[in-house]
């Protein structure tokens, strides 16, 4: 088998089987898509690591406080969803998984932009919505083939320099933090589609004063226009 879906009504741990299944590309431990069912695992065993040939892992929804250092060793892991757990942090082997192109850790603990994530090259889609998020590392130049970031529900009160490097962006969403300013070359992320109602660059539910919001509905070249007229003064 190549693919498995495990499921049980109220999942506590893994069949120890499972990791002998040194062939399985796909797997899947999240009741995400069945509200009938309540998962309950606290810890991703060990034993993952033994999975060398996975390229996708699902394990949303369930109440995992910690990831084992051997999920670093999933060389071709592509997808990885941990959302809606109990994450207050995450391995620094994780920096390892350099195919990977797709995290999703939405709804957690975490309280900063870990530093592993810094190092993971190859991801396009990042989702760290609604945890505790108060800083960015600048060192988030290095995710040079960002698509999607997805900030919304913490508590930034400021966007480091650095993020206007991310010229790859599509997709930044940014609502509902404590943003009082954007960086003076935010304008610079001209790859973002701004889409009506900022569909694909979200501002909403942020103090903004510089630039005001009705400036930023004009997109990248409204925004650099603002700050130039502020150098002008």
């Amino acid at each position: 088998k190549k693919k498995l879906k495990i499921s049980g009504r109220e999942l506590l741990s893994v069949p120890v089987q499972v990791f002998g299944l040194e062939q399985l590309q796909v797997l899947e431990m999240s009741p995400e898509r069945e509200s009938c069912l309540r998962y309950r695992m606290e810890l991703l065993p060990q034993e993952i690591g033994r999975l060398r040939n996975l390229t996708c892992l699902y394990v949303d929804s369930n109440n995992l406080k910690e990831i084992p250092a051997e999920i670093g060793t999933l060389s071709h892991l592509e997808r990885l969803t941990l959302s809606n757990n109990s994450l207050s942090s995450l391995p620094a082997e994780m920096g390892a998984l350099q195919r990977l192109r797709s995290l999703h850790l939405a709804n957690n603990s975490l309280t900063e932009l870990p530093a592993p994530l810094c190092q993971l090259r190859s991801l396009t889609f990042l989702d760290v919505s609604d945890n505790k998020i108060d800083t960015i590392p600048s060192s988030i130049r290095h995710l040079e083939k960002l698509e999607t970031l997805l900030l919304l529900f913490n508590s930034l009160e400021s966007l480091p320099e650095d993020v206007c490097l991310l010229r790859n962006l599509h997709t930044l969403w940014l609502g509902n933090n404590h943003l009082r300013s954007l960086p003076a070359a935010f304008g610079e992320l001209v790859n973002l589609d701004w889409g009506y109602n900022y569909c694909s660059c979200n501002f909403e539910g942020n103090p903004l004063e510089s630039p005001p919001p009705e400036v930023c509905s004009r997109g990248p070249e409204g925004i650099r226009d603002y700050f130039s007229s502020l150098r002008r003064i």
